[in-house]
């Protein structure tokens, strides 16, 4: 979770608790909370087995909806590497100990399958908008997939089993943190298979893997700059005040002739 996104408060109305009660609030492009801003980019990287079984299943790997892939191939052009960088849309916070219980990204990769007998009958799967619940340790995805799998929101694909790093914005600091141990929920071992036609061949190739990866979140908060006004705005006060100062002569002048 690369591209630097400003997160706001969604929930103004959380504000109104008082110290004494705990809130939690979700932060979305466009709003500051308690004088910050914040921007941030989570990475998915896929583990070498899972890297392995892709290899063997001769699937594709290529970024979506506004996602950076990052990929390396050996010589025979079979896979080395493969990571998806994707920006942050909302980070979930406890506004009294400003812990993180969530991040969300937008985009993601397509996984395609080319048909080979025994592998695959073909197919394909997009996973993207991965949201972390840390509470959970649990990542949720949007899944996208052929084979009539059709379109599948907020999906639990993924355990974690390790959270490195920590879990606190400080007032001009770095959140920063890892999940490790991306184990595959049982329905979503489903949805891949069936997305993806895998065949034995296949199927064996996938349950093999235990580990799908890691995900590192990267968030910046920093303290709100004021905006300057612009010349032609000072420019505009000064005739303001100008025309008030007019304004109030014309007055006195007027009840003096009066009396």
């Amino acid at each position: 979770m690369k591209l630097p996104v400003r997160f706001t408060l969604v929930a103004a109305a959380a504000m109104a608790f008082s110290a004494a009660h705990a809130a939690v609030v979700t932060l979305v492009p466009g709003d500051e909370f308690d004088g910050l801003t914040a921007s941030g980019s989570a990475t998915l990287t896929l583990s070498q087995n899972l890297i392995a079984a892709m290899n063997v299943g001769q699937i594709s790997f290529a970024e979506f909806g506004g996602a950076n892939a990052q990929i390396s191939r050996d010589a025979g052009g079979a896979y080395t590497g493969l990571s998806v960088s994707a920006p942050g849309t909302a980070i979930t916070l406890d506004t009294t100990t400003r812990n993180v219980l969530g991040v969300a990204t937008v985009g993601g990769a397509t996984l395609t399958a080319t048909p080979i007998t025994g592998v695959s009958s073909g197919g394909f799967l997009t996973i993207s908008n991965l949201r972390f619940d840390i509470t959970a340790m649990t990542v949720y995805a949007t899944l996208i997939g052929g084979n009539n799998v059709g379109t599948i929101n907020d999906f639990a694909l993924w355990k974690a089993s390790v959270l490195e790093g920590g879990t606190t914005v400080n007032g001009a600091g770095t959140y920063q943190n890892t999940i490790r141990g991306l184990s595959i929920s049982s329905q979503g071992f489903d949805v891949f298979k069936q997305a993806l036609g895998l065949q034995f061949l296949g199927t064996a190739a996938l349950s093999a893997v235990e580990d799908y990866g890691t995900i590192s979140s990267v968030i910046n908060a920093v303290p709100v700059t004021p905006a300057i006004p612009e010349p032609s705005t000072y420019a505009l006060m000064g005739l303001g005040l100008v025309g008030l100062a007019l304004a109030t002569r014309r007055r006195g002048l007027s009840a003096r002739a009066q009396a």
